[in-house]
């Protein structure tokens, strides 16, 4: 009977530390539901998209940052040095500055769309971003957001450029060169083209927030997020 016990005993004790073994093991990607892994990308991506608006929707939030900032376009950037070799740099510095500005000014109108995408994305867009590379948050985004931010900076892009005089020079100029093939077409309009960069600059931002979270996990003080990302390392 006390043999009985003892092995009973034994069993139980060995069946405790394997359970203790499987908990404190770090978990694998394979360990994760589609509940965990959709609700971690979601946290992350929120994270991300809020952290890169309060970024970039401020002052220098654009103009200040070299990886965002928008400067002019291909052949009307070099142009732009000529410009100031003949006395008109600051007029140039102006429009590239009021370019900027307009940017920071559009950036947190998005936040609203930007929160709803995460919130709306189904498992397969969570899957496909949990396994994805660098650029997989960039391409949800764009995908989902580009459009409907693109309706809503355009206009405020066009208050703030209309109020530097060069903006319609630019138009007229990038036009012409736009036809002989030294400007995109896409770039040849000056409010369209500050849009595009905006939201280029802001899908940038979140891409590099996004895998902040996915290289420290722990630093975010998320359970889920550590649980999630932590499976990835």
């Amino acid at each position: 009977m006390q043999r009985r016990q003892f092995t009973q005993s034994t069993a139980l004790i060995g069946l405790l530390v394997l359970a203790a073994h499987q908990q404190a093991r770090a978990l694998s990607l394979g360990d994760l539901t589609e509940g965990d892994a959709s609700q971690g990308i979601k946290v992350a991506l929120e994270k991300g998209a809020l952290a890169a608006v309060a970024l970039l929707g401020k002052t220098d939030g654009f103009l200040g940052n070299p990886k965002v900032r928008i400067p002019l376009p291909g052949y009307l950037e070099d142009a732009s040095k000529l410009l100031k070799m003949t006395g008109q740099g600051k007029r140039v510095d102006e429009l590239v500055t009021s370019m900027n500005r307009a940017a920071e000014a559009a950036v947190p109108m998005g936040r609203d769309v930007l929160v709803g995408a995460v919130k709306s994305m189904s498992v397969t867009d969570a899957k496909n971003i949990l396994s994805g590379g660098d650029n997989s948050v960039t391409q949800f985004f764009a995908e989902k957001t580009r459009s409907p931010l693109g309706e809503k900076f355009l206009p405020i892009v066009t208050k703030a450029t209309e109020k530097v005089g060069l903006a319609n020079q630019y138009n007229r100029v990038a036009g012409k060169a736009a036809g002989i093939g030294l400007v995109k077409s896409e770039d040849a309009n000056i409010q369209r083209y500050v849009t595009g960069k905006s939201l280029d600059g802001l899908y940038t931002i979140i891409g590099e927030e996004e895998r902040k979270i996915r290289q420290d996990p722990v630093g975010t003080g998320s359970a889920i997020l550590k649980k999630v990302f932590g499976a990835l390392k």
